[in-house]
């Protein structure tokens, strides 16, 4: 290639955005069938928490078995922590969003680099909580509960 040549080349008649879809995919007006709504916790009814809890406890399975991540990252009781199932959640959808007929090929890579990011929350929550969650007996105790009203110092 010599110096006069360059990669950019112009698409006429309009078709500059089919062939960037093409070539990196698009959202728009291409969304996969297979990848569900993602839902806000505290909005969902009776029977949609219900199977979005039941997908979500398969998946995590999938995950710690996948990834061979230990107790001291995804503890046993995980899902009675509502900040590590926030973070499930979110690192669930992010997985099933990378693998959708319109991701461009970076959907998986980007996962794996949310994963790592993710799995260093997950490591420090469970190190934090392990301080006042645990007894040692290996019973499972719940955190006190915040009450608005005090004074700020």
């Amino acid at each position: 290639m010599d110096e006069e040549e360059s990669f950019e080349y112009t698409v006429g008649g309009g078709a500059e955005d089919e062939f960037a879809a093409m070539l990196f995919g698009s959202t728009e007006s291409k969304r996969s069938k297979r990848v569900p709504m993602t839902y806000r916790w505290r909005d969902m009814d009776p029977r949609t928490a219900e199977a979005v809890w039941k997908h979500l406890g398969q998946w995590v399975q999938w995950l710690v078995d996948t990834y061979h991540l230990p107790t001291s990252v995804v503890p046993d009781c995980w899902w009675k922590h509502s900040d590590m199932v926030a973070e499930l959640y979110g690192l669930q959808r992010a997985e099933q969003a990378s693998y959708t007929e319109d991701d461009g090929g970076f959907g998986p890579i980007t996962f794996h680099e949310r994963l790592t990011s993710s799995i260093e929350r997950m490591r420090e929550h469970t190190a934090r909580q392990a301080a006042w969650a645990y007894r040692p007996t290996g019973n499972h105790r719940e955190p006190s509960r915040r009450r608005d009203g005090g004074s700020c110092g």
